[in-house]
């Protein structure tokens, strides 16, 4: 009898969590936003034309941000190396270089992006 209370009360908790999301009735502020720029009033209603030096901008921006994920999945990846060695020297060793070197590319993508940051902020968007 307890094994099927504790089974009954399992699938109680499992039904809630599926259907408690259809009972959140607000708003989609992305939508509300999407309806500003089709009418073209609120804050989105001055859109300027974008300029080569935005898109370089955003490319380098959106570039740098791909190399941080990548950092964080080799730090995981080397972790979980090192987690598993199981008291193997050359595994641990192995993973000890694989998160010395992931530490020196985020060195490397931060000054980079200080680089561009000046760059950007000094002579592309320099009234």
């Amino acid at each position: 009898m307890n094994k099927i209370l504790k089974q009954i009360l399992i699938l109680v908790c499992l039904i809630a969590v599926l259907i408690l999301p259809y009972f959140v009735f607000a708003g989609n502020p992305a939508l509300d936003k999407l309806e500003q720029v089709a009418e073209a009033k609120g804050p989105y209603a001055d859109v300027t034309d974008t300029t080569i030096s935005e898109i370089v901008g955003t490319a380098v921006s959106a570039f740098l941000g791909l190399l941080g994920v990548i950092f964080i999945i080799l730090m995981l990846l080397a972790g979980y190396n090192w987690m598993t060695a199981a008291g193997d020297e050359e595994k641990i060793n192995k993973a000890k270089k694989t998160i010395q070197r992931a530490i020196i590319g985020l060195i490397i993508v931060v000054g980079s992006y200080a680089i561009w940051s000046f760059i950007w902020y000094q002579f592309i968007t320099k009234d």
